[in-house]
């Protein structure tokens, strides 16, 4: 998955007084995408050695930041690219398209709160720890996590596994029946209620698989294995869905990469591997 970037380690710890060295990167986005030419630009070669920069984590002895002047000079061989078109053109290592999608999610959380949303005061960078803090009225605002869940629903009598694809995404493969937690629901609740709500299925023996970080959408991912309760007949919700269906393992089509807890969950069914089945 794309947070699986051993040997190299990811240290997330808060240090807002890191100062960039040249060699360190810089990832610069815009709503046209992020600044890319062979790999993410250095400090150096964006002339910010010395600026106000945003620390973001560092991967091994390489520390990643945000420019605070978005005004940077471009230099030749680099232009912004969109991520998901990075992501399957395969010019991007792993590593830096995990860098870009975690990221992501903290340069959008430093965009959208610039003013306290309690006050409408502007707000500043706490020293003590990952937060924006508004000192008129002490609001504090962490880095938003969005719990959702991905789901492998199993037909144990059929050895088949529920696929789908959404509606209207432009995504042309296979996925598990996925969604977002809502107030008050256990991730297990969630679980139920998503597979109703878009195949109309009931679940049973709902149990954890694993979890994976998803930035671009500022997802924590948590995926399930169950098995269908009753009836296997899909009652599809087409304004979610354009595809449900049952699939065997030699019928199941992975995705194109292996970045996602999607494709593995796939690939543990195809490979005759769910856990507790």
């Amino acid at each position: 998955m794309i947070q699986d970037i051993f040997p190299h380690r990811m240290d997330i710890t808060y240090k807002p007084d890191r100062k960039a060295l040249g060699s360190d990167r810089i990832v610069y986005f815009t709503d046209g995408g992020v600044l890319f030419g062979t790999s993410l630009p250095t400090v150096s070669e964006l002339g910010l050695l010395g600026t106000d920069l945003t620390y973001l984590f560092s991967i091994d002895d390489i520390s990643f930041f945000l420019p605070e002047d978005v005004s940077a000079s471009i230099p030749e061989g680099y232009q912004f690219r969109r991520i998901r078109e990075l992501r399957y053109s395969l010019e991007a290592t792993k590593e830096e398209l995990f860098v870009i999608y975690t990221a992501r999610q903290l340069w959008s959380w430093y965009c959208n709160n610039r003013f306290c949303g309690r006050c409408g005061e502007r707000t500043g960078r706490s020293l003590k720890e990952r937060a924006i803090t508004c000192d008129h009225c002490g609001n504090i605002i962490y880095p938003r996590v969005v719990p959702a869940v991905i789901v492998g629903v199993i037909d144990r009598d059929n050895d088949k596994i529920l696929v789908t694809k959404y509606n209207g995404r432009g995504l042309g493969y296979y996925a598990l029946v996925a969604g977002f937690a809502e107030i008050g629901e256990t991730l297990e609740q969630t679980v139920e209620r998503e597979v109703m709500e878009e195949t109309g299925l009931k679940v049973k023996n709902i149990r954890y698989y694993k979890s994976q970080p998803w930035g671009i959408a500022d997802d924590l991912l948590t995926g399930f294995f169950c098995e269908v309760d009753g009836s296997t007949e899909i009652h599809m919700d087409e304004s979610e869905l354009s595809v449900a269906e049952w699939k065997s393992r030699e019928e199941v089509q992975l995705q194109p990469d292996e970045l996602s807890l999607t494709n593995e969950m796939m690939t543990v069914f195809k490979n005759g591997k769910v856990p507790n089945q």
